[in-house]
């Protein structure tokens, strides 16, 4: 049967190199890709990802080649993304503890999500975080996608995620202890050293956050521990981490590798690589 891919993307806008890397690898080995926005938004590619021009501050260069930000272009401004699935309409939110009828909420709200997770679950062979500024907006804190999420993790299914999108990893805790669905496990993700100064930027606000609001690799140490750990690989050309089930990618040119990495998982059994 023909393996299905869950692909959630922000509506603050993704880097595109990191939509590009994994769908291509998708459709290469003839997966299914169905698209999944926080409130079925169509996404949209940040504008400095699909310009090969524009030089990454910390790293003093371009990080998207010509054909590279053609590609992005393409997949950006195909139909393959209109009308997104929505996880708003899909997965239901928790309800406030300060509800009137909290008790009777909480057992409704319960009912409702065992359902809508199962049927998610159900449908799809693994799940793909996309990374870029975006997610730290509307992905990270998402309760509803850390519900998905740990419905993956509970399932046994793959869960790839890049870059600001290895947040939403940190923050997908059981309620019951608070421990992150990552703790003893290696991941990489967007190191100290990769972090803006100023101009973090996002689609559909005019706003210039300056620097990001938090440091992803200090959360992902302390996400990780005590057994496990982050890996920035800084001075490394790419980064990706293989630690059954999650695949973690640095940042921008680990997209190609991880969306290949993910296809030996499904296809290979590969259960750890790169540490």
């Amino acid at each position: 049967m023909t393996k299905r891919i869950l692909v959630v993307l922000s509506e603050y806008g993704y880097w595109g190199e990191e939509l590009v890397g994994p769908v291509e690898a998708f459709d290469a080995a003839g997966y299914r890709t169905t698209f999944l926005t926080p409130t079925g938004k169509r996404p949209q590619a940040l504008p400095p990802s699909l310009d090969p021009e524009y030089l990454d501050p910390p790293l003093g260069r371009s990080v998207t080649t010509p054909d590279m930000a053609r590609r992005a272009r393409e997949l950006d401004a195909s139909p393959r993304l209109d009308n997104p699935l929505s996880l708003a309409d899909l997965v239901p939110e928790r309800p406030y503890y300060s509800a009137v009828n909290h008790l009777r909420e909480v057992e409704e709200y319960h009912r409702r999500l065992d359902g809508a997770i199962a049927d998610l679950v159900g449908s799809f062979d693994a799940l793909v975080l996309v990374g870029g500024s975006g997610p730290i907006v509307d992905m990270a804190n998402n309760e509803r996608l850390h519900e998905l999420v740990i419905g993956f993790v509970n399932a046994d299914k793959p869960i790839l995620a890049e870059c600001y999108g290895v947040a939403v990893l940190a923050f997908a805790r059981d309620l019951e202890n608070r421990a992150s669905i990552i703790q003893n496990k290696h991941v990489t993700g967007h190191p100290k050293e990769y972090d803006y100064k100023d101009g973090t930027g996002f689609m559909g606000v005019e706003f210039n956050m300056g620097p990001p609001p938090y440091p992803l690799e200090y959360i992902l140490r302390d996400a990780t521990g005590p057994v496990g750990r982050f890996h920035g690989n800084v001075g490394k050309e790419t980064s990706v981490i293989v630690d059954y089930p999650f695949i973690t990618a640095r940042s921008t040119p680990d997209s190609v590798p991880a969306g290949e990495l993910l296809v030996r998982v499904l296809e290979q059994g590969l259960r750890r690589f790169g540490w």
